[in-house]
């Protein structure tokens, strides 16, 4: 029996910045992340959760830690202003602190590999479009029985 994958609502764009250019950004440059500037840029993970833990921002470490430990290969679902697209998380997090991504506050990312076309809205998984619905900025797992399995087909469907 196939182990499907996790699957994850990713917004990213978290308000300070124009969230659909963050969006586009991530698509453009096949990554997956989150907001959350740190002074100065940190050289690795430890340093990054430090770094808003001391300027009292423990929810955003909270996610951030998350994000930095899912496994690769997760699924994650963004909502550009063309539709819904499918990722899977490829990689390890790193920090972006370009004038560009500290503009959008899409500075902790991780690889992804993205669909080049957005899914139909009639093929995205109802749980997914579920959490979308409900609203809400962060990254956060989509906890649903058949959303991997439905995910897995879209991604299956369109070559991958």
């Amino acid at each position: 029996m196939i182990r499907d994958p996790p699957v994850y609502r990713a917004p990213m764009g978290v308000g300070r910045g124009d969230d659909a250019a963050a969006v586009e950004r991530a698509l453009r440059d096949g990554v997956c992340g989150m907001g959350g500037v740190v002074d100065p840029p940190p050289p690795d993970l430890d340093a990054a959760l430090d770094g808003l833990l001391v300027t009292g921002r423990e929810r955003v470490a909270a996610r951030l830690d998350r994000f930095a430990h899912v496994e690769d290969g997760a699924f994650v679902w963004t909502r550009s202003v063309d539709g819904y697209v499918l990722g899977r998380l490829a990689g390890p997090w790193s920090y972006d602190g370009s004038a560009e991504a500290r503009a959008l506050d899409l500075v902790h990312v991780r690889p992804c590999h993205w669909l080049p076309d957005p899914t139909p809205e009639s093929q995205v998984p109802a749980a997914t479009l579920a959490t979308f619905a409900r609203g809400g900025r962060n990254f956060q797992r989509t906890h649903d029985p058949h959303v991997g399995a439905r995910s897995r087909a879209v991604w299956e469907a369109a070559g991958r």
